[in-house]
């Protein structure tokens, strides 16, 4: 990976993205895009877009969401203290003891979560978010008003880190790698001058409701959709891999295969991934994938979805862990797969002949 890429890709981890709160990311997303891509917009969902080879009738749209789980701030005590609910599926049971910068309307407040001292009883084992508080040093509900507001978004204060073996943590990586892939498949395509158009869209509010994915696939009305999110790494203590499966860090891009995926597009990665000798992993998504590819799938007509996912230990945690090899063979392998599509594959999975 070049080292603009990796810095660029340690910005986006740096950057808060709450679901709902996306704007500032998406502008450092479209400045580092907009040097290569031949088209650069955003929608009214708050969507970015680079895209290739625009007028061409074949079209591939990409899609990785920029937004990550966050806290929400749902009342201010006389004290001072602020009470907090879920933004997606972020548990409260790693909150305890940790740093937070909270969103405010006029400014960025940095807080910590209140951990009750062991010589006052500590934690108790059945906790929950009405148990949790943040405290920001405010003395009264009045001094803190001008900066926070109910509503406001919460995010752990906790920067990316290099482990290890090219290891990557920090809070957020679900899915802020899916936008940065899409955004490096589409920088190295634009050297290849592909012969179909590339859309590469760092999607919101993934999180919570899909509806970044939904407009993007109901404004571009694409051939085919990919979506690029990561997956539940099992490579770790405690896991059951007999309930789970067998997905490993540096164990390469894992591929979808269930009801939702359509089996052609399935081939073309996996024809690519041979061609560069690029090792995949399989999971399996039987009704749906939990992902933008379920909503992108039923826009329009219908789109050809799959799904191509980052392993990631930790899931919904401030400390996911991702494989810097991974993310290079999951750009390798998209950018195999699109250039080589002519612009004329039939996707139909049966066809019919009247002398069958």
């Amino acid at each position: 990976m070049k080292q603009s890429s990796e810095d660029f890709l340690m910005e986006l981890l740096r950057t808060p993205s709450p679901s709902g709160m996306e704007m500032d990311i998406q502008k450092k997303w479209l400045k580092y895009v907009h040097p290569f891509a031949d088209e650069v917009h955003t929608d009214h969902a708050g969507n970015a877009y680079a895209t290739l080879n625009p007028k061409a009738p074949f079209k591939v749209l990409l899609a990785g969401h920029i937004d990550e789980i966050a806290f929400v701030i749902n009342k201010i005590d006389d004290n001072g203290f602020l009470r907090f609910s879920k933004v997606g599926g972020i548990s409260h049971k790693p909150a305890i003891g940790m740093k937070v910068t909270i969103r405010g309307k006029s400014k960025s407040l940095v807080g910590v979560i209140g951990v009750n001292a062991e010589h006052h009883g500590g934690i108790k084992d059945d906790f929950d978010y009405e148990d949790l508080y943040i405290d920001c040093g405010a003395k009264s509900k009045e001094e803190v008003e001008p900066y926070v507001q109910i509503g406001d978004l919460v995010v752990y204060k906790r920067d990316p880190e290099i482990l290890l073996n090219n290891r990557v943590s920090g809070r957020g990586l679900d899915n802020r790698t899916g936008a940065f892939i899409v955004a490096e498949v589409c920088r190295k395509l634009a050297e290849q001058k592909p012969k179909v158009g590339v859309y590469a869209v760092s999607t919101v509010n993934e999180e919570t409701n899909l509806g970044g994915a939904y407009f993007a696939a109901a404004g571009i009305k694409p051939s085919i959709a990919m979506a690029c999110d990561v997956t539940f790494a099992t490579d770790y203590p405690g896991v059951n891999t007999n309930k789970y499966g067998d997905i490993k860090l540096d164990g390469g891009p894992v591929l979808a295969k269930g009801a939702p995926i359509h089996v052609k597009v399935n081939e073309w990665l996996e024809r690519a991934a041979a061609k560069r000798q690029i090792n995949v992993q399989y999971e399996l998504t039987p009704r749906s994938t939990g992902t933008d590819a379920d909503r992108m799938r039923l826009t329009g007509q219908g789109v050809p979805v799959a799904l191509v996912s980052l392993p990631l230990r930790y899931m919904h945690s401030p400390v996911e862990t991702v494989s810097l090899k991974d993310i290079n063979e999951e750009i390798d392998l998209l950018v195999e797969m699109i250039s080589s599509l002519e612009g004329t594959e039939d996707l139909r999975p049966v066809v019919f002949e009247e002398s069958e």
